[in-house]
């Protein structure tokens, strides 16, 4: 009778366990197609700066299979370890077994942001990222104030202090990778149709982005100059807005499928050929959108179409080939890294087309870093939410990146760019990052790189 009632008692705790409800859980069948050999361990960044066999992916699909079978709750000690993920896909990369575990850890993002009840200060500071960094025009009114607050030299004054370290971490690792605020920031004045110098090739759409469009404004112009220099018709619909990343990578449904919608009605009628990127995070979020809609039946359709006509920058012209004549960037020969960004290498499978385009300039002499996949701990806004964790990260890839010797930093991401910068200066230094958008555009116009200081 004791027996049966203690029975009883664990099942009854059992069903109170706060867990993942029915709303696409992380589907078991992927997650038994983890054979937990391990290989994921080592090029995992949240493991191999934490050293906790729950911060890899093997243990987070252990995880994820005891909630889904009701062993463990959905809580505080589970989810800390989903949140120390960095979403940078190294080991759908590197499994053997083909284990998808991108699918598992966003459907796990999900649930978290569903099911589990974060504490007041970070519900804040989490409703301050997503209220503000999708929506441009929003980012558009603290222009003035942080021009200002540059300007005055309170940067190093308030990170001379520690203050806002003391105050918020999390505050002080978002002051710390705030962009330069220039003239070109103010700027918003694309036409909706640039049309192509000589031949016109292809009609291709472009997307501005949000923190791109704002404080990487000469990426895009860049871009949009690349472009048009080999036969591109480049439309820019006004009525886009962001591309989704950010919300979705952090299981922000409703937000993330309300912007797609956004972004796919946005170029319906405009009839373009590809819908072009230039931003590693966007780009992989995009190509997934019929995923994110795949449940809405006006917009499952679409969002298939529009995925489909989705590439990279880079992916776009090394598959359609240069027709602009490229000249040095530099009298003398040029060292060069690329920066691999996570969601172009592991998340799009794209690594040999950026090399392929760089290498066309004249003089450029190309170099490898050591960990080229590892992550630089930007992944979104990861470097805000997990500081501790992306400063480690960040510290090593810029290392990596001096010890090259190269004179020149490629990042295709302005999350990387802005983590690689702070850390190049924290160590001292003087190494320029620029797109390779940026680069291209120089060789195009046959403009020499001390020309663009």
């Amino acid at each position: 009778m004791q027996l049966s009632e203690n029975n009883e008692n664990k099942i009854a705790s059992l069903e109170n366990l706060q867990g993942f409800d029915n709303n696409h859980p992380p589907e078991p069948k992927l997650i038994d197609s983890c054979v937990h050999c391990g290989f994921c361990l080592s090029t995992c960044p949240s493991y191999r700066v934490i050293g906790k066999e729950m911060d890899s992916p093997r243990g987070r699909i252990y995880l994820m299979d005891a909630v889904n079978e009701g062993e463990i709750a959905l809580n505080t000690a589970t989810t800390q370890h989903f949140d120390s993920c960095l979403g940078c896909l190294a080991c759908v990369t590197t499994c053997p077994s083909g284990v998808e575990y991108d699918k598992l850890i966003s459907a796990t993002r999900h649930q978290v942001a569903r099911n589990y009840s974060r504490t007041l200060p970070d519900k804040l500071f989490r409703q301050l990222i997503f209220s503000l960094f999708p929506y441009p025009q929003r980012l558009r009114l603290l222009l003035v104030p942080l021009f200002v607050y540059q300007k005055l030299g309170l940067p190093k004054l308030i990170r001379a202090t520690g203050l806002l370290e003391k105050i918020s971490p999390r505050l002080a690792a978002m002051e710390s990778i705030l962009p330069e605020v220039t003239g070109k920031s103010f700027r918003d004045n694309y036409p909706t149709i640039i049309p192509a110098q000589n031949q016109k090739r292809y009609r291709v759409g472009v997307i501005l982005g949000c923190v791109q469009r704002l404080f990487f404004s000469p990426v895009n112009e860049a871009t949009v100059r690349v472009l048009t220099a080999n036969g591109c018709e480049v439309v820019i619909p006004k009525s886009q807005g962001c591309c989704a990343a950010l919300p979705e990578h952090q299981g922000q449904t409703s937000q993330a499928q309300a912007l797609a919608r956004q972004m796919i009605d946005s170029f319906a009628d405009m009839d373009v050929d590809y819908v072009i990127i230039n931003a590693a995070g966007c780009g992989h979020t995009l190509k997934e959108y019929g995923h994110i809609l795949e449940n809405d039946p006006e917009y499952k359709d679409k969002a298939l179409e529009f995925a489909n006509k989705v590439k990279d920058s880079q992916e776009f012209l090394a598959m359609v080939g240069l027709t602009a004549k490229l000249s040095p960037l530099t009298d003398e020969p040029l060292t060069m890294v690329y920066q691999d960004a996570c969601h172009l290498l592991h998340g799009q499978k794209i690594s040999v087309q950026p090399r392929q385009l760089l290498r066309q300039i004249p003089n450029i002499q190309l170099r490898e870093p050591l960990d080229a996949a590892l992550c630089c701990g930007s992944a979104g806004v990861y470097n805000m939410l997990q500081p501790e964790v992306a400063e480690e990260l960040g510290e090593q890839k810029a290392r990596n990146l001096v010890n090259t010797g190269a004179s020149m930093i490629a990042s295709p991401n302005p999350g990387c760019s802005l983590q690689i910068s702070k850390h190049l200066n924290e160590q001292g230094k003087e190494i320029k990052v620029m797109h390779p958008m940026e680069l291209l555009d120089c060789s195009i116009r046959g403009v020499k790189l001390e020309e663009e200081e």
